[in-house]
């Protein structure tokens, strides 16, 4: 697929949909919840009923289409590629800790968060429990894209680090 008219497309989507994740996380992480700290109890419910939960669709589908792009500009090397091997050991480094990162937004962020804005039923005493999972697993991704953005910018530009 290399060099190929499709992937340049899945290249850019790739890109594109990882700028909107990545960018919504550290928007959740270094804005949202610093500002969230000090508005009253109208302006939190305001913005969890229109603005909080269509930046995080916004987050989980883009995180998806992250990860479905770049498992497809892999191809036939995907394989290769978590099994660390060869040439695609370094960007398997990156492609693992998007893997974790993505299965954090769907597996803990997003179930979480569904409770804290009451799109499921949850008690008093289990929304702040499942905000502070969501918190917990939204840093620990915030962390772990530092490294991942390396890896992914070393697989082309940086590979001599590694030999």
């Amino acid at each position: 697929m290399e060099g190929s008219t499709v992937g340049l497309l899945f290249r850019w989507g790739h890109f594109l949909a990882g700028i909107t994740w990545i960018g919504l996380l550290y928007y959740f992480n270094f804005v949202q919840v610093p500002f969230l700290k000090t508005v009253s109890a109208e302006g939190k419910a305001e913005a969890f009923k229109h603005l909080v939960p269509r930046a995080l669709a916004w987050f989980r589908y883009s995180a998806l289409a992250t990860w479905l792009f770049g498992a497809a500009l892999l191809g036939p090397n995907l394989g290769d590629a978590f099994m660390l091997q060869g040439p695609y050991a370094v960007i398997g480094m990156g492609a693992w800790l998007g893997t974790i990162m993505l299965l954090n937004v769907w597996g803990i962020i997003w179930p979480n968060q569904k409770r804290v804005l009451g799109l499921i039923p949850a008690t008093a005493e289990e929304k702040p429990k499942a905000a502070r999972r969501a918190f917990l697993a939204s840093r620990t991704n915030t962390m772990l894209s530092i490294p991942m953005l390396f890896f992914m910018a070393a697989s082309k530009h940086g590979l001599a680090l590694f030999n």
